[in-house]
């Protein structure tokens, strides 16, 4: 082999390209897709035969290429869509490097046909590997359609490196999936070997938005899910996000856009986890369809060949937006919010989308406003002063007085009285009976509420054990005999940047040397764990999302232990005015709909459900 440097050939340098971008059949319809999606189509019609592997035709009805455009259309960087370094700095499209055609047309036997409104009749160009392009007429209506056949025919090596059919068209459809999902007012169709797979129409409503979610995401998401839309001065966050009911074993059902492109961001991703957190089975998934839509010049999506990575400017004020609007939506998850949010659904789902940014009516700025229903049920003493301070006894004790917080009568209430009750009955109703001290049964204008007693109680206390910590000081505990700990140089460098957070949690650091610090005070909530452990892995966590959550993490999880020790146990009897109470705690209680752990803590039974069960009406 020679030393000497030499110039690539075109046609090699396109297949090198073509390496980073078109990995299998479903890379060569993202690049299409999007392409006919700049070209604002409204209707794209995509045709696969054998997986992608033999053929692929998507045709849009577009603004199409102008004849003289469409050999240029095959050379690589040639594209319509940047001018220069400032269009570059804020890219508005979907595609805009012009890379996918010359592509395609280096690993595969391509026709590309268009028309556009001002063209007689339409123009078709076909290239492969070895022939220079041919331009000849054909009729065609205005649009653009691509046909690609004999993928790696040229290249019999990466051709090995396909999988089966099927596989290669779970992939074309599961991308499709992703794109009809992040441009509803468009329509869709895709045919494998001849078959319909999907036929989507606009969906320019919330209704119909949601019957294509249903198609797509399965029905059962839909109805286990609530909509949610936020915004402040320069993001705006909008989507259906899953009740913590309803979780995943996987990732599977979990679709997050900016700006309508589809991406997959650790950061993203790590924020939505951390908002879920205590509301969810450990090991278990949220479900999602969300869209971020922020101004094009506060995002890269020039960071990856296939563009799946964007790089935000401000990473922490994204992650910070992206889980407060969570929590705030999740924390909204009661039984008088889900009564409420049936209500606002049905006055929006009808009216159009606005697809400009940040003209929506629910501002992100309002967020703090919402509803919070104030905690009367005292606290343990425990929690008496400013100084927090939880001891091993707190989570053996059994509070003595659980939920009445006023003198219980012993008049029994009235027929007549609770007749009354009902008919203006609060979400959770009234309680009529307590089924094997595990079960509240509750009447309210729909039927019959069930609720489990201690999921319930466990909740509320732990809301407000969460409540009662974020306001007091985090007590410290003097270690006997101080760690000393060696770091990294890395590390050492994140501390100092940090130091003032390790100590707002009631650690008391020094340094030793350049590289090793002593510690002489750990929070006494975390004094049962690994402290040495503890700092490296907030450390890295630091180092990698410029964020911690263990600290809170721990925390949390000490307070989750005290709630569910402390929480109603089975069998315990309760009279009617201790139920009442818990029905109405847990009205005004966030996530009160599921327990520490992610299971429900009540259920409807609708009048009508019950009459089935007896057959009436036949």
């Amino acid at each position: 082999m020679s030393t000497r440097i030499a110039r690539l050939s075109p046609q090699l340098a396109n297949q090198i390209a073509a390496g980073e971008v078109i990995e299998r059949p479903a890379s060569i319809i993202k690049e299409l897709v999007e392409n006919s999606l700049d070209a604002n189509a409204k209707q794209i019609d995509i045709d696969v035969e054998k997986g992608g592997i033999q053929r692929i035709r998507i045709r849009d009805d577009g603004s199409g290429i102008h004849k003289d455009d469409l050999i240029l259309a095959l050379d690589r960087h040639a594209t319509s869509k940047i001018r220069d370094l400032d269009d570059l700095m804020q890219i508005k499209t979907l595609g805009f490097r012009g890379e996918a055609l010359a592509s395609i047309s280096s690993v595969s036997r391509l026709y590309l046909s268009s028309s556009t409104n001002t063209s007689q009749q339409g123009w078709q160009v076909t290239a492969d590997y070895q022939n220079k392009p041919k331009l000849i007429p054909v009729s065609h209506p205005q649009g653009t359609t691509v046909d690609v056949h004999e993928l790696f025919f040229n290249t019999p090596a990466r051709r090995k490196f396909l999988r089966k059919e099927q596989t290669e068209f779970s992939h074309i459809e599961e991308l499709v999936k992703r794109l009809s999902l992040s441009h509803f007012s468009m329509g869709f169709t895709l045919q494998h070997n001849k078959r319909l797979i999907h036929q989507l129409r606009p969906a320019t409503s919330q209704s119909l938005q949601e019957e294509r979610i249903a198609a797509l995401c399965s029905r059962t998401f839909i109805e286990n899910a609530i909509y949610m839309d936020m915004e402040n001065a320069t993001l705006r966050l909008w989507g259906w996000i899953s009740l913590p009911t309803f979780s995943r074993s996987q990732t599977d059902l979990q679709y997050f856009y900016v700006n309508n492109r589809i991406v997959k961001d650790r950061l993203i991703n790590h924020a939505i986890k951390q908002a879920y957190q205590d509301v969810l089975y450990q090991g278990r998934h949220a479900a999602f369809v969300l869209f971020l839509e922020i101004e094009p010049q506060f995002v890269d999506v020039n960071a990856h060949p296939a563009k799946y990575e964007v790089r935000f400017r401000e990473n922490r004020a994204v992650y910070d937006f992206v889980k407060h609007c969570l929590q705030k939506s999740l924390a909204a998850t009661s039984p008088v919010s889900a009564e409420l949010s049936t209500d606002s659904v049905q006055q929006t789902t009808d009216q159009p989308r606005n697809e400009s940014m940040f003209k929506h009516i629910n501002s992100y700025n309002n967020i703090n406003q919402q509803t919070i229903f104030p905690l009367h049920t005292e606290l343990s003493p425990s929690f008496s002063s400013n100084v927090l301070t939880i001891t091993p006894s707190v989570i053996k004790e059994e509070p003595e007085h659980c939920f009445a917080t006023t003198p219980i009568s012993n008049t029994p209430i009235q027929a007549t009285e609770q007749i009354e009750q009902f008919e203006k009955a609060p979400p959770l109703g009234f309680a009529l009976a307590q089924l094997h001290g595990i079960y509240i049964l509750a009447q309210n204008t729909e039927g019959l509420i069930i609720v489990d007693i201690h999921a319930a109680h466990e909740r509320i206390l732990y809301e407000r054990l969460k409540q009662a910590i974020e306001n007091t000081v985090v007590n410290s505990q003097a270690l006997l005999l101080p760690i000393s700990l060696h770091l990294s140089s890395k590390e050492a460098e994140i501390l100092q940047e940090y130091l003032a957070l390790f100590t707002q949690f009631g650690f008391e650091i020094e340094n030793l040397a350049a590289e090793t610090i002593i510690v002489r005070k750990i929070p006494s909530l975390l004094a049962h764990i690994d402290s040495q452990q503890f700092i490296h892995d907030v450390l890295s966590d630091l180092h990698e999302n410029e964020n911690s959550q263990r600290f809170s993490e721990k925390i949390n999880e000490l307070l989750s232990s005290i709630a569910c020790h402390s929480a109603v146990r089975a069998n315990r009897n309760m009279n009617l005015s201790e139920m009442n109470q818990l029905l109405r705690d847990m009205e005004k209680t966030a996530r009160s709909n599921q327990c520490n752990h992610g299971r429900p803590t009540w259920k409807q039974l609708s009048l009508s459900e019950i009459d089935r069960l007896f057959l009436r009406g036949r």
